[in-house]
């Protein structure tokens, strides 16, 4: 059974390579998640009409990283009390948003954001959202962009 995380936490080049790079994450692919329009492209969400977030969708195997192991990584590395924005990338595709495709997943998620809440860690309050990936198609970015911070060798993402 193949194991999926779909998050969404601003750029997506960055997200994408600081998971890629954890042990037991067996692939990962970037592209856009909870709007409206069926195959949007990139320039469609840049321009905020579809109400896609940019997200990395984390195939990784269980016996090797867990699912609170990936959560734990996603606070690392974003703010999750940055509304609708990170660094230097404003707008509602660079939202906070979790994609739980199971019961245990937004359970575990909704715990992760109680736990960071309750640790003080931030001031601001914690706006990262869980939605239902079975409610939410992933569309793929275009090829461009997978695993484009690995290709290119560095990229401007907040990460």
């Amino acid at each position: 059974m193949k194991n999926i995380a779909t998050f969404g936490a601003g750029c997506f080049w960055g997200i994408e390579e600081e998971f890629r790079k954890l042990e037991g994450v067996t692939s990962t692919r970037v592209g856009y998640m909870g709007g409206s329009k069926d195959e949007p492209t990139y320039e469609e969400v840049c321009g905020k009409t579809t109400g896609h977030a940019e997200v990395v969708e984390i195939t990784y195997d269980s016996e090797k990283v867990s699912y609170e192991e990936l959560l734990d990584k996603l606070w690392e590395i974003h703010d999750p009390t940055q509304l609708n924005k990170q660094g230097s990338d404003v707008g509602s595709q660079y939202r906070s948003v979790i994609f739980s495709h199971n019961e245990e997943q937004e359970k575990l998620a909704l715990n992760s954001i109680k736990k960071l809440e309750e640790s003080n860690r931030y001031s601001n309050p914690i706006v990262t959202t869980v939605e239902s990936a079975e409610s939410n198609t992933f569309w793929e970015a275009e090829e461009y962009h997978q695993q484009y911070i690995h290709k290119k060798g560095g990229g401007t993402c907040h990460v």
